[in-house]
């Protein structure tokens, strides 16, 4: 396949789904560079991860620090007073550890980010089939961004989506197929911040559910 010439930002947090989009990314784009955030999360260490995984692909990592979220923890993610296994305070259909605004502020962000350096493509791993019922992780929701955020910079952001269809089975076998199955060992996933993971959280055992059923040994182990 002939890679695209053109530059591509991939949203890369150093968990598995990121890590396979990187992945993904390497097999379409030329040139690559990857933004994490540091919002205040429980499991900071991710970033980290994310800062090895993306030295070990040779690709250039920033990581954007947002304040915004300090002012907002009445969620798991932020505060570790709340259990991850309650519901939303406000929506009782989401689950506890969904952060309000957390994906439109990281792609607009990340489109800002892309606009200074002359970057059109932005990769993201979010899926709607095993996505933990988190609203922003919709094809509807992507597609609304790509248009707000071209519109409203007067310039084309295209984000592209390689997992929005698929579960985790599929991604981890996806990410074999990519060849980025050794560098897993490496990603962070753990809600609590634990490696290799707490085992218990939903982050841990949606993880476990997809190398479980793909028949792999989760290199994380």
């Amino acid at each position: 396949m002939k890679k695209n010439g053109k530059k591509v930002l991939i949203l890369l947090s150093g968990g598995q789904d990121s890590t396979t989009s990187l992945f993904w990314a390497q097999k379409q784009f030329k040139q690559l560079e990857t933004i994490s955030f540091d919002y205040g999360q429980r499991h900071k260490v991710e970033l980290i991860s994310a800062k090895k995984i993306a030295r070990l692909a040779k690709v250039k990592n920033t990581v954007i620090q947002i304040k915004e979220f300090e002012n907002l923890k009445h969620n798991a993610l932020l505060d570790k007073k709340i259990n991850f296994k309650g519901k939303d305070s406000v929506n009782k259909k989401l689950p506890a550890s969904f952060v309000p605004g957390r994906n439109i502020l990281f792609l607009t962000v990340a489109a800002a980010f892309a606009y200074t350096r002359g970057i059109k493509d932005i990769v993201i791993g979010v899926s709607q089939v095993d996505y933990s019922g988190y609203p922003d992780c919709r094809a509807e929701f992507i597609k609304s961004m790509e248009k707000t955020l071209s519109l409203g910079m007067e310039y084309p952001i295209k984000i592209h989506t390689p997992l929005i269809n698929l579960d985790k089975k599929q991604t981890v076998l996806l990410g074999i197929k990519l060849g980025a199955y050794k560098m897993m060992a490496h990603t962070h996933t753990c809600y609590e911040g634990t490696k290799p993971g707490c085992g218990a959280c939903p982050a841990c055992i949606l993880r476990k559910k997809g190398f479980d059923e793909a028949l792999v040994k989760d290199p994380l182990e």
